[in-house]
């Protein structure tokens, strides 16, 4: 009989202790990231508008509706806070920018989008991104800054790239630039467009947006023909010349 399945104990029912304490244990982590969540969305226009080497924790709380005791006890410093500000915006940026590389149809229509998409977000989160080249200048002089930023750097270098590649087979050439000389170009348009608005250029931005659409069809070589589909490797299915 000990060999009859029917026979042995059924499993132990959702409502046992170890399950509930599981389902109790993850709903507290939830909601401790939800609130994290929520804490960094508000400290972030003080974050913004204070910078990195301006700022404590205790002034972050000033400057927004929490108390210094719960901020500290979601986030153990400023560094910690505002690094995971800083990656939730930017994640949130490549998202979208990988999304538009995704969608696309037409090569001319998505040089447009990312030109407009890249003045419109430095025109309505210019302090975020100010943020951003703060905390990376920052961590030249802080070597414990370099993971998190190296790690932010490493995804926006990524959206770039989705977005070239995409434009390349759109127009069916050839880029004649790697990853990080295409993340190099165009953070480099947009930091310094971004320092002209914040310094008081009304044309900074439209400036950018001509710029963005310019450079594209520069970066790659429409003489040669695309890649076929079997090429392996990411830069070879971009068509770079090695």
């Amino acid at each position: 009989m000990t060999g009859d399945t029917s026979l042995r104990p059924d499993p132990l029912p959702q409502g046992s202790p170890e399950t509930n304490r599981e389902r109790v244990s993850r709903r507290m982590v939830d909601k401790f990231a939800e609130r994290r969540a929520e804490l960094a969305g508000a400290a972030l226009q003080a974050l913004g508008e204070l910078g990195y080497a301006r700022t404590s924790l205790r002034e972050i709380a000033q400057n927004s509706r929490f108390s210094y005791g719960v901020l500290h006890y979601y986030f153990a410093d400023k560094l910690e806070l505002i690094l995971y500000c800083v990656k939730e915006y930017k994640t949130l940026c490549a998202t979208r920018y990988k999304q538009m590389a995704v969608d696309a149809e037409d090569a001319d229509a998505l040089a447009n989008l990312f030109a407009l998409g890249l003045a419109q977000t430095a025109r309505e989160d210019a302090i975020l991104h100010r943020l951003w080249y703060d905390v990376r200048s920052q961590s030249m002089f802080e070597s414990s800054l370099h993971p998190d930023v190296l790690e932010i750097s490493a995804s926006l270098q990524e959206m770039i790239w989705k977005i070239v590649t995409r434009y390349a087979e759109l127009s069916a050439t050839r880029l004649i630039v790697g990853p990080e000389t295409a993340y190099a170009i165009f953070d480099g348009l947009f930091q310094h467009a971004l320092f002209n608005h914040l310094a008081g250029s009304d044309s900074a931005l439209s400036t950018l947006a001509r710029e963005v659409e310019q450079v594209l069809p520069r970066i790659v070589d429409a003489a040669r023909p695309a890649p076929t589909p079997h090429t392996n490797g990411d830069a070879d299915a971009a068509g770079l010349n090695h």
